[in-house]
């Protein structure tokens, strides 16, 4: 008794946490996003015969070729032991994975780091009683598991096993429905099995012809039966059995159902043969048909399973699907591209209509909570771009790239084709007026007895893409580069007042595209450079600088569109957040509930509109999307991440399975891959940090593994969280390990070392001893060398001391010898002067008589000068004195040059002697003129250039 209220306490739990997971609602109007896994993909085979979801959120299938395994980031393959095809899988209570297929069945352990062992069970039973069955449905009952062919059921308890067969009658399938097993025996029918294995034949035979594939709880003691081709049936307590007439029926019928599944307590979802999957509710309204031509990659669906998060998984014949039906984002798709990109959109009178680049399509329209297949239909007259559709007095009016039109059914009826229009602005408190921003200016439009074109504004010849009333009669214009301010009149036929303005005299920001937007009771202008509001006392935009900081990178929005008094869309180029305002100043920005979305819509031509209260339509590249803003599930509780494998990457990528983790110190290269089975649309990000080598918790990142390179000797851990596309973050996952010191930092490499040092010190202690005593014999040595260096330097000295007065002395000698030859060279030029005036004292000398004296004696007088300016003994002596002083200067010069005869030798004496040219015409006893000459010809004897100086030649010899 206590078990019992035990197990009705724990399931009335399990169900209030399961519907505070999960919405209850699903979108009926439109597709869940399918996340396609092809066999490229995943590596296997096509076809996946069984589904189930492990106990820590892994997606385990049943593949032709062995157990496929995905925690959301890698695919893994273990092969099944014989090679041969899985057609089962399950997993029970104890963690164990359980397969069957071709000859063999048995159960797979995870060990560490997401290694699987398997362990044969097929074994335990006689090979001539198992007679190479395939085991299609493991069920796992009253702690026993179940795994059942078409002719007997393996019963496995306790490491035996034991044989069900059905008296002869070969078995379809089991189905597990609360407490109770049912098998359908062939022809006899359905049948409940006891705790004792005995079957319990259900009275009412009604459905003895079908074949039963699903059996799931309905209400109460009420079942809900599956059939292949004859739809759906209940199942009372009393055994009776009822047609359950639904929306589906006939679709069910031709599809054929091969298996079904309970979603939130209160959907039935089941997968066909032929037509995919098909969800009704209790009700047995069809609330979604997901096949191939909405996102399955394939008809046939041969499993189905729910996984943690609310997730649909879908095992086809050729391939994997994952349908998000707990997602709040749903989606319309247009696979033929005949719709095209979506501008705007508009429901009115049971009908919904886009307006996109194709021209305005028109669908019929049961509202949110009726399933139906929309079939848009483009309407007559219509092609072209539609950019903007507006519900006017109940009537739909089309912005149209040749006009505005209304839209009446399925008809168009034309209100202007002057010019193409932009947007349609509604007056406040104006119900029978709107105006159109339009390529050549602005329009309006009266509605009285019909809407009507009541004029252009003459004013404006230009471009205006977007309209907002600012305050009565005043308006923002959006125009290329910029804004302008609009006043009209009062009864909007003229425009008063139009103001510009600049960069200069107002701050206009700087953008290629400038939009003006109402948040709260400002107003709020989008520019690439960042949000801007405008002072109306200065006249002037300021940036929005407190906003632009709290809302990141969508300061950078183009697009801010009101969802209510507290919560907007940012748009920026088709990244779209949610940003609340609280009461209290604070502002919450979720970015992530449609990063799917990122890329999908026409940059600057985002459309987002509400259809509810939460719900909203979102214009897409080739349709549009559903978002239900109050499905937003944040009371999942993500999990911590799975330490998935360990790889040694010192020499190439080895698998690491031991649980002591203790590398090798050469193997300090550890590779470490993660996951966590979250599965979304949106990708988990991670965040890691590694103690005893990072110094801080890494950047989010998409990235499923780290490599850590050349580690240190030492113990680290590794720590790791998730976050998913809500913001919330899991609980750290830890790894603890080490690596090994090297082999000469461990302790009998430590204790060689002591002894090795012992030695040494020894060795070293008489090293040196021996080398004091070496050192000491050589100071003694070095001194003995210093001091004959010494004296060496000493003696040096001295001869450098004697040498330097000896050339003193020599010099002061030549300069002696010098002055001699100098004044013996004056002595020679006062006798020639003497001579000379001697000569000419004669020619004036008279006798006692005033005669001047004849010319004979003159002559004989004359003749005694000449022979005494003739004698060569001065020069001779000369010579000799000015070789002695000169190093042989007269034999250097004839051997240099040859050619130099007695007078030029003299003439190169005196000049070196830096005699004057008047001095030497008085010791060569001719005029200064030909010492002039003598000069020059020297000169040339010589080879001088002109640029050299004659004296300084000589000087140099």
């Amino acid at each position: 008794m206590i078990k019992q209220v035990l197990q009705v306490l724990i399931l009335l739990i399990s169900s209030l946490l399961y519907k505070n997971g999960f919405s209850q609602e699903i979108m009926r109007n439109a597709t869940p996003f399918v996340k396609q896994y092809n066999k490229s993909l995943y590596n296997a085979g096509n076809q996946n015969w069984g589904i189930a979801v492990g106990q820590n959120g892994i997606i385990y299938v049943a593949n032709t070729e062995g157990l496929l395994s995905f925690d959301g980031q890698y695919w893994k393959l273990n092969p099944s032991k014989n090679k041969g095809i899985l057609r089962s899988v399950t997993v029970g209570k104890d963690g164990k994975i359980y397969t069957g297929g071709k000859s063999d069945f048995g159960f797979w352990e995870l060990e560490a780091f997401g290694k699987l062992t398997y362990t044969q069970l097929s074994k335990l039973v006689d090979q001539e009683l198992f007679n190479d069955d395939e085991i299609w449905k493991i069920i796992e009952f009253n702690n026993k598991i179940y795994f059942h062919s078409f002719s007997k059921c393996y019963v496995y308890e306790n490491n035996t096993i034991t044989i069900i067969d059905g008296d002869g009658e070969p078995f379809l399938y089991p189905h597990l429905v609360g407490k109770s097993l049912y098998f359908e025996k062939i022809p006899s029918g359905l049948h409940r099995l006891d705790e004792s294995n005995n079957f319990l034949a259900i009275k009412d035979k009604s459905l003895i012809k079908s074949n039963i594939l699903a059996i799931l709880p309905f209400e109460g003691d009420t079942y809900l039966i599956g059939t292949d081709k004859d739809g759906l049936y209940l199942l009372d307590k009393e055994g009776n059995i009822s047609v359950w007439e639904n929306q589906a029926q006939d679709i069910l019928k031709k599809s054929q159902i091969n298996n079904g599944i309970v979603l939130y307590n209160q959907y039935f979802v089941f997968g066909t043969i032929q037509n995919g999957i098909l969800i009704l509710n209790k009700n047995g309204d069809l609330i979604q048909h997901i096949n191939k031509t909405n996102g399955l990659q394939n008809n046939t669906v041969l499993s189905i399973v729910q996984d943690k998060q609310g997730n649909v998984w879908a095992g086809l014949d050729n391939g994997i699907d994952r349908i998000e039906i707990n997602s709040p984002l749903y989606y319309y798709s247009d696979f033929t591209r005949d719709i095209g990109t979506v501008y705007t959109s508009a429901v009115l009178n049971n009908k919904i209509y886009l307006g996109t680049n194709q021209g305005l399509f028109q669908s019929e329209w049961n509202g949110l909570n009726n399933f139906n297949r929309l079939n848009f239909r483009l309407i007559p007259g219509s092609e072209g771009q539609v950019w903007d559709l507006k519900i006017m007095n109940n009537q739909l009016i089309c912005s149209h790239n040749s006009g505005a039109f209304i839209v009446l059914e399925n008809q168009l009826q034309r209100l202007q084709n002057k010019s193409g229009g932009w947007q349609i602005a509604k007056i406040a408190n104006q119900p029978n007026v709107f105006l159109q921003a339009n390529y050549v200016g602005l329009s309006s439009y009266r509605n009285s007895g019909g809407w009507k074109l009541e004029q252009f504004f003459p004013e404006i010849q230009y471009s205006v893409s977007g309209l907002l009333q600012k305050n009565g009669l005043t308006y923002w214009a959006t125009v290329k580069n910029g804004v302008k301010e609009i006043i009209f009149n009062a009864d909007y036929s003229k425009i008063e007042n139009i103001k510009s303005f600049s960069k200069e005299h107002n701050n206009m920001p700087t953008s290629n595209v400038v939009e003006v937007y109402k948040l709260g009771e400002d107003y709020v202008f989008t520019s690439d450079s960042g949000l801007y509001t405008f002072d109306n006392i200065l006249q002037k935009f300021v940036r929005y600088e407190e906003l632009n900081a709290k809302v990141g990178s969508f300061a950078f929005a183009n697009k801010v569109i009101k969802i209510n008094n507290e919560s907007y869309w940012f748009i920026n180029k088709s990244h779209i957040a949610v940003v609340d305002f609280n009461k209290n100043g604070d502002i919450q920005i979720d970015s992530t509930s449609l990063f799917n979305l990122n890329g999908k819509m026409m940059n600057y031509y985002e459309n987002i509109q509400a259809l509810g209260n939460s719900i909203f339509l979102i214009g897409l590249d080739n349709g549009f999307a559903l978002f239900d803003k109050e499905k937003i599930n944040k009371n999942l509780t993500l999990q911590s991440p799975i330490i998935r494998d360990i790889y040694n990457i010192s020499a190439g990528i080895l698998p690491i399975y031991s649980d002591n983790l203790n590398l090798p110190n050469k193997k300090g290269n550890i590779r470490i891959t993660y996951a966590t089975p979250y599965y979304s649309s949106s990708a988990v990000q991670y965040q890691f940090y590694l103690e005893g080598y990072s110094t801080e918790w890494s950047e989010w990142s998409e990235v499923a593994y780290n490599d850590f390179t050349n580690l240190s000797a030492g113990n680290y851990t590794f720590k790791v969280r998730s976050k998913n596309s809500a913001a919330q973050i899991s609980e750290i996952t830890t790894l603890s390990f080490s690596v090994e010191k090297p082999w000469f930092l461990k302790w009998p490499a430590l204790i060689i070392y002591v002894v090795l040092l012992f030695f040494i010190i020894r060795l070293g202690r008489k090293r040196y001893e021996d080398k004091l005593q070496e050192h000491q014999r050589k100071v003694k040595e070095h001194v003995l060398e210093e001091q004959k260096v010494l004296r060496k330097r000493e003696l040096e000295e001295n001869e450098k001391q004697l040498m330097m007065l000896r050339n003193t002395q020599l010099e002061q000698e030549l300069e002696i010898k010098n002055r001699e030859l100098a004044n013996a060279a004056m002595n020679i030029v006062y006798k020639n002067e003497m001579l000379n005036n001697l000569h000419t004292e004669l020619l004036d000398l008279k006798d006692s008589d005033g005669n001047k004296l004849s010319n004979e004696q003159l002559r004989k007088v004359n003749k005694l000068i000449d022979e005494a300016h003739s004698d060569d003994r001065d020069w001779d002596l000369f010579e000799k004195s000015f070789n002695e002083a000169h190093e042989n200067f007269f034999k250097k010069l004839r051997a240099d040059f040859p050619e130099l005869v007695p007078n030029d030798l003299k003439l190169c004496a005196y000049l070196r002697l830096n005699m004057s040219s008047k001095e030497i015409a008085s010791l060569l006893n001719i005029t200064t003129r030909g010492v002039e000459i003598r000069r020059y010809r020297l000169r040339k004897k010589l080879n001088l250039t002109k640029d050299k100086n004659l004296t300084e030649f000589l000087l140099e010899r």
